[in-house]
């Protein structure tokens, strides 16, 4: 994706029929893929804290997605998705105040920023794309990736690219609207991937999150802490 786009989204859990309404819908079904993702993060999880992830996907390249104006928007989040390796390493090092790395590679200021696996998955994506009837197809094209994950957790996004903050609004009334069509309850969230993953192959680290983000923000995709119980 283009260096600088919004990312606005929404999550939910699909059920059995979810890939045949799409097909009603009128979705595409792009491709089916099979990827791993490993995170990055300090011991004390100052990225994931500061609502920044760091990713490596693999046969992909590095990611760090970094909160919108808006953050957290109720069921819906807004990120900024950084693929560039110089941005990336800029802003790590702004957000863990080092200075005097340079604008190298990634994998080459992990260990003095202090960075190291903190996750690690592999996620069957099947991914699809719809424009809502009755909107232009450039502006409108919403995208839908249905995951599940090796732990045995399946999640689904509705997504929309848009270049400026201006365009949020429009977007999520999109997002919103997708979301129903494809029978999600308003009021229904879902915890992202590695938010499950930390709770259950790392509860100490879930835990922290919570505790940190109780006075400000929920961790990525946890509106509220019992979200991602059970």
């Amino acid at each position: 994706m283009a260096q600088g786009l919004i990312e606005v989204e929404r999550k939910f859990l699909p059920g059995p029929g979810t890939e045949e309404r799409l097909q009603e819908l009128g979705g595409t079904l792009e491709h089916r893929v099979t990827f791993r993702d490993t995170y990055y993060d300090t011991p004390e999880l100052s990225l994931m804290q500061a609502d920044h992830w760091l990713r490596r996907r693999e046969d992909s390249g590095w990611e760090l997605k970094c909160p919108g104006a808006a953050g957290v928007l109720g069921h819906h989040t807004e990120y900024k998705e950084l693929t560039a390796e110089p941005t990336i390493v800029a802003q790590l090092c702004k957000v863990l105040g080092a200075d005097g790395l340079g604008a190298g590679d990634v994998a080459a200021v992990l260990g003095p920023l202090g960075l190291q696996e903190v996750a690690s998955f592999v996620t069957k994506r099947s991914a699809w794309k719809l424009v809502l009837l009755g909107t232009d197809e450039e502006e409108s094209q919403l995208r839908v990736d249905l995951d599940t994950a090796d732990f045995g957790y399946a999640v689904g996004e509705v997504e929309a690219l848009v270049h400026e903050e201006a365009e949020v609004p429009a977007a999520l009334e999109k997002i919103h609207r997708l979301s129903s069509m494809l029978g999600v309850p308003a009021q229904e969230t879902a915890p992202a991937k590695l938010i499950v993953y930390l709770q259950r192959f790392r509860p100490q680290d879930y835990q922290r999150l919570l505790e940190v983000n109780s006075s400000k923000q929920r961790p990525q995709g946890t509106e509220d802490p019992d979200n991602c119980l059970g």
